[in-house]
């Protein structure tokens, strides 16, 4: 796949990029090397001069490097409108509008008129309008820039999230140690060409990661089979024990928190000598 503008130079050139469920993936690049060119592309907002996208889902999150934020309406209304628009009755748009304003703890809160709000802000609720309807696809250029201190971690976690849901995130940052940090894989881009440059999954090779499971009363937990990431899931006693692919550890991590599994421990080994590297032992109570 390419793009150039008319007969100018190509900024994107021979680009293969591949997306699946459960990717987090970065493209670090200098100011005009093509990012949000190709993240334009990927959402549909752009069309390739040469090749095509194939596969690309029905509910895609998109996040641009600046979100307008000029209206006299508040956030609350305006996430409710926008949740409306993607198919959320009234009353569970507001529910989920409000819920991400609390956990992004935007300024001024639900009331809070666009236009009064800080680059910062107006970046989470560019982020909150995204995730409105759980994305098979998130896309974000730069979406880290201007966000206080508290909200890059829960800009993380939202993340992870989306790919322990089954989504894929791809994102932009000129930031190669922050993208590392926060991506199962990372792509750099430099004159219009796009190559693997490492991420979490580059990082951990072939290592594999064993965490063991105390199952909640009530409903039987998921399909941990089709978690992405997962090897093999084995019952050891009275726990469940996953193995599964470094790069997605975290991410399943998330998924048994939020079906209130308690973690008991977690073991990373190397792929290559079988040597522990890391270890967590002792029980974790789930999230409430």
């Amino acid at each position: 796949m390419g793009k150039r503008y008319g007969a100018g130079r190509w900024i994107l050139r021979e680009v293969d990029l591949q997306v699946t469920e459960g990717d987090v993936l970065a493209l670090v690049g200098g100011n005009g090397s093509g990012k949000s060119t190709l993240l334009r592309i990927l959402v549909g907002l752009s069309r390739p001069s040469s090749g095509r996208i194939t596969g690309r889902p029905r509910e895609i999150g998109w996040v641009p490097d600046r979100f307008t934020a000029h209206d006299r309406i508040s956030a609350a209304s305006y996430l409710t409108h926008m949740g409306r628009i993607r198919g959320l009755r009234t009353a569970a748009a507001r529910d989920r509008a409000d819920a991400l304003i609390d956990r992004l703890a935007l300024a001024g809160g639900r009331d809070a008129p666009l236009r009064t709000l800080s680059k910062g802000n107006a970046q989470k609720v560019a982020l909150a309008q995204a995730l409105l309807v759980p994305p098979d696809l998130l896309v974000l250029d730069e979406p880290w820039s201007g966000l206080d201190a508290s909200a890059h971690g829960v800009l993380g976690a939202l993340l992870g999230e989306v790919a322990a849901a089954g989504g894929a995130v791809v994102f932009t940052d000129h930031r190669e140690a922050l993208a590392e940090t926060h991506a199962t894989g990372t792509y750099a881009i430099a004159e219009g060409r796009v190559r693997r440059r490492g991420g979490r999954a580059a990082a951990d090779g072939a290592a594999v990661t064993e965490i063991v499971l105390t199952g909640p009363a009530g409903p039987p937990g998921p399909d941990w089979s089709a978690v992405p990431g997962v090897l093999d899931a084995a019952r050891r006693g009275g726990a469940l024990v996953l193995r599964v692919e470094g790069p997605h550890s975290d991410a399943v991590l998330l998924t048994a928190l939020r079906h209130r599994w308690s973690v008991d421990g977690v073991t990373r080994t190397d792929g290559g000598d079988g040597a522990d590297r890391r270890q967590h032992a002792g029980p974790s109570e789930a999230a409430r």
